[in-house]
């Protein structure tokens, strides 16, 4: 599952100088999913332009990202070729009010491999999301990034603590158990 790869989350200053190492990864995760017949679901955020449908926060600063309709909403161009389902969201936990949840059974899925941004926001509600609707999690090593390396470390030790999500390194491969 790939989570907010997008122009608008990938251009501030921190996941620009990750991106080409970032993206490299997520190509290596997707060939990965490809070999072993997975399907790859693609999370993007799209907001209205309507502020009452946006975050608090985003509320609170007047600061929306990825409004419906701009290039910030669009995948990033290095993913263009990836064949994926799109899911839509609105909100940093991609299973609340999308239809995830039915795509993902849909597909025969029990466990998620997690790629994408920001670690502490939407990867963090997202995985934690999917463990209480039973899935099996792990995070794709090279492929999860944040702007803040402290809060990047904090959430990958909270998921691992709290939720026995790992962390698969691309030379471990495929995540099987």
């Amino acid at each position: 599952m790939l989570i907010d790869l997008q122009e608008d989350f990938l251009s501030t200053p921190g996941l620009a100088r990750r991106r080409a190492g970032l993206l490299a990864a997520v190509h290596w995760w997707v060939g990965q999913a490809r070999r072993h017949g997975a399907p790859v679901v693609e999370v993007r955020t799209v907001l209205p332009r309507d502020p009452a449908t946006w975050a608090l926060n985003m509320r609170d600063d007047d600061s929306p990202v990825a409004l419906e309709g701009t290039d910030g909403a669009g995948p990033v161009s290095e993913l263009a070729d990836v064949d994926t389902i799109l899911v839509t969201k609105r909100r940093d936990d991609a299973f609340l009010d999308t239809e995830l949840l039915e795509v993902l059974r849909a597909h025969d899925v029990d466990r998620l491999l997690l790629a994408g941004v920001a670690t502490q926001a939407c990867v963090a509600m997202t995985a934690a999301s999917a463990y209480a609707h039973d899935f099996r999690v792990s995070l794709a090593g090279g492929a999860v990034a944040s702007d803040d390396d402290h809060a990047h470390q904090e959430a990958l030790r909270w998921l691992a603590e709290e939720y026995r999500q790992d962390v698969r390194e691309p030379r471990e491969g495929w995540p099987t158990a």
